[in-house]
């Protein structure tokens, strides 16, 4: 376990955030955390739907349970999170 910084973008927020995240935090957890800044902030909440997680660019987002590790994400990478 080992905490790195993330870039976040949420979809719909106007600010990129720096996310200290843990490379065994879920993409649930993870977008749970970008959603705390964001989510009633800059962003209206949607809680009907799903929020996603995926690279900055990538078409499909990561599975909702693979963690930070597994989808290899080094510091200051860019992730965008969305609702699904």
């Amino acid at each position: 376990m080992a905490l790195i910084p993330l870039a976040a973008h949420f979809d719909g927020d106007f600010v990129l955030k720096l996310l200290p995240v843990d490379t065994h935090h879920t993409m649930d957890e993870v977008a749970a955390a970008a959603a705390a800044n964001s989510v009633g902030i800059h962003v209206a909440d949607q809680p009907e739907r799903t929020m996603r997680v995926r690279k900055q660019g990538a078409d499909a987002p990561y599975e909702r349970t693979d963690t930070v590790e597994k989808a290899g994400l080094t510091p200051t990478q860019c992730i965008e999170i969305y609702f699904e």
